[in-house]
């Protein structure tokens, strides 16, 4: 591949909700473009983007992926990611580093939530962003309805640029509104040839037209002065007039066509290469440094000192680890040390590529701009800044969101513990998103992600990259036991065995204490009733004891033992009777203290559009939730709500379901409560049955 100017570069993030069609037009644009010599297919696993095992037997997008093409003199980095919510970190830290962000949308399905979501996010970072209304050979496919969609969710900055001629069956090719010509594909669709408009179109493509001339000229004062006197706009000053306020935010030129079919391909290139702006046009990055926190500011420049973010990692047990970066200042060379601002060290520079997918084709210098990857650095992994290490800079870093669900992770075979180990560090190199903690009081490995199908795939993946079978199974939840009332419990425990025996007598009152101060123990022995060296080995005891309670076998909390009486042998006594007597006491005592069960309550807050407000709050009572209260916030409700940590296990596959992927939640621990009695017999019954 030919160097390029930054000038000529493009760096564009192909972006949609599931199953729009992003990833079979991506595969069009490397087919239009020269890149490839045939049409790759998604659902035969041929696409150069998804070529991961777990994509191709799916025929899903899980892992964002780069692959350029070379357009009328231009370089466009297609930055392919994916359409499911479960992978929606990769979608972030992709449109982190890219210029511009295609966003597709399929002619049947019209605007989804996938859509709304990759939109907030082109906002959030305030990307440009062109529309393509995919699929219109496909049936119920309906240009206008789509449009009208389009128009209403995101304003009337939405304007088509392309519209199709005929929808379904009949579709054909599109009508280009800049020059008023129709444009068919010729063979293979590679090439293009320009008609005149058919009659049958003609007054749908003016009556577009001027509404696309209309947006341009309210965009500019002399174009609006021209308009308004019935002069139309000349075919330069509406490809200048798109540019300018496309690149500004104020206009999103939307395009027809069909991937599959590579019809319409041809003008998404042209648009991309117009209306993308190249990585010189923003000309100065800001960041931090690394020592002082202080603001840095950059020049987009290759003789500016060398800085880059690094958006995807790779970690492969065959290839090894591979970072991919975008540069933002300066130029790398391979075999050069670079600096980690995040994590304060050097790093050598190994081997630097261009991707294509899969295909690694290796450069010896990328500059500014530019989008590539490395091979071998240590240290480095997703969201770090790659900087000189003459001048540091720490560059923002991408705001994922936390996980919203967990599983227990079950070795089938106790001796891969070890090797389960290895494999969960690798995907957490590569999805800043997992997360992977060892619960403290239920001593299981629990992994967190954004859904299911991202959890799932890790386990396939661990299995075929690792070798390593493992099963997803619910967490158990930490409930715990306490008392209710104040018992006194005595213990004796006498072992006579032939030689020296084992004594230990103890008087132990037992009471409950206010949540949260889990145990006291207090020594009111007087008299050297209890030697002294004895007493920390009762105290022992109960600690232990305290680890299983009498109900469920759940640790037990929020207990004050008084030992105020005993007695000892003078040859017999020792630690570990006193140990033992004080584990008995305890047993005892807890029985006759009306023992109860407690579960922990967390504290949910969920983020809805006010029309499912209702199915929520009814489902939030279901699951013993009790509502605190409710926020307007923007267009969205916020319900406050404490529920049973029981009843949240699976809320994020309910939520999406009742919402049809358009509400969010975020908990954290709140307290513990008593658990309800019909609850309670069920959790002791599991409890036993599980001895």
């Amino acid at each position: 591949m030919k160097n390029f100017n930054p000038d000529q570069l493009r760096n564009v993030g192909i972006c949609s909700h599931s199953g729009a069609g992003k990833t079979s037009l991506a595969e069009a644009m490397l087919y239009t473009s020269g890149v490839n010599e045939r049409l790759g297919k998604v659902d035969e696993g041929t696409s150069t983007t998804d070529y991961d095992k777990e994509e191709m037997e799916r025929g899903i997008t899980i892992n964002t992926s780069v692959a350029p093409c070379e357009w009328k003199n231009c370089k466009i980095n297609l930055v392919d990611t994916p359409g499911y919510f479960d992978f929606i970190g990769d979608v972030k830290s992709a449109l982190r580093v890219v210029d511009g962000a295609l966003i597709v949308v399929s002619a049947s399905s019209g605007v989804e939530v996938g859509t709304e979501q990759v939109w907030q996010y082109a906002d959030d970072y305030g990307l440009p962003r062109i529309l393509f209304v995919n699929k219109m050979e496909r049936e119920n496919a309906n240009f206008e309805q789509t449009l009208e969609q389009l128009r209403d969710h995101f304003g009337d900055q939405v304007v088509p640029v392309t519209i199709p001629m005929g929808q379904e069956d009949s579709f054909k090719g599109v009508i280009n509104l800049v020059t008023m010509k129709a444009v068919y594909p010729k063979g293979d669709g590679r090439e293009v040839s320009e008609e005149d408009i058919p009659s049958e179109f003609q007054d749908e493509a003016e009556n577009y037209r001027e509404i696309l001339m209309e947006e341009i000229a309210e965009c500019n004062d002399e174009m609006l002065e021209k308009y308004l006197e019935g002069e139309p706009l000349t075919e330069d000053e509406i490809i200048t007039g798109v540019k300018q306020y496309t690149k500004e935010g104020g206009l999103v030129p939307v395009l027809s066509g069909s991937a599959t079919q590579n019809i319409g391909v041809n003008q998404l290139l042209d648009c991309l290469t117009y209306y993308i702006p190249n990585p010189l046009e923003k000309e100065s990055i800001k960041g931090s440094d690394p020592n002082t926190e202080e603001e840095i500011e950059l020049k987009t420049s290759n003789d500016e000192p060398f800085s880059a973010f690094v958006f995807k990692t790779i970690a492969d047990p065959y290839v090894g680890r591979l970072n991919y970066f975008r540069v933002y200042s300066g130029e790398l060379s391979d075999d050069k040390e670079v600096y980690n601002s995040n994590d304060k060290s050097s790093e050598r520079v190994g081997k630097l590529y261009y991707l294509k997918g899969k295909e690694q084709i290796a450069v010896n210098k990328v500059t500014v701009g530019d989008i590539a990857a490395v091979s071998k650095l240590q240290k480095t992994s997703t969201g770090d800044t790659l900087s000189s290490p003459d001048k540091p800079i720490v560059l923002p870093e991408v705001d994922f969101p936390e996980p919203i669900i967990s599983f227990s992770v079950v070795t089938q075979d106790k001796g891969d513990d070890e090797k389960v180990g290895t494999a969960l560090s690798k995907f957490l190199e590569e999805d800043p998103i997992l997360k992977r903690e060892t619960n403290k009081e239920t001593k299981e490995t629990l992994i967190s992600g954004m859904g299911e199908l991202q959890l799932e795939i890790v386990v396939s993946r661990m299995a075929k990259k690792y070798g390593v079978d493992v099963d997803l199974v619910e967490p158990k939840v930490p409930y715990r036991e306490t008392i209710t009332k104040t018992v006194n419990s005595e213990e004796k425990y006498k072992k006579q065995s032939g030689g020296k025996g084992q004594y230990g007598h103890v008087y132990i009152e037992f009471s409950p204490l206010p949540e949260g101060q889990q145990f006291e123990f207090e020594n009111n022995i007087v008299g050297g009733v209890i030697p002294k060296q004895y007493i920390p080995a009762v105290e022992k005891g109960i600690l232990e004891a305290m680890e299983t309670g009498v109900l469920a076998g759940y640790p037990v909390v929020d207990i004050k033992a008084n030992l105020y009486d005993g007695s000892h042998h003078s040859v017999d006594s020792s630690e570990m009777a006193f140990k033992v007597a004080g584990i008995n006491a305890f047993k005892k005592g807890m029985e006759k203290a009306e023992p109860i069960l407690l579960e922990p309550i967390l504290d949910v807050e969920v983020r809805v559009p006010e029309k499912y407000m209702g199915d929520v709050m009814g489902d939030l009572n279901s699951k013993r939730g009790k509502i605190q209260g409710m926020d307007p916030d923007g267009d969205d409700q916020l319900i406050k709500a404490y529920v049973p940590q029981a009843e949240m296990l699976k809320y994020a596959i309910d939520l999406r379901s009742m919402t049809q992927g358009r509400g969010s939640f975020k908990t954290k621990f709140s307290h513990y409560e008593q658990v309800p009695g019909d609850v309670r017999d069920k959790i002791i019954e599991d409890a036993k049955q599980e001895v």
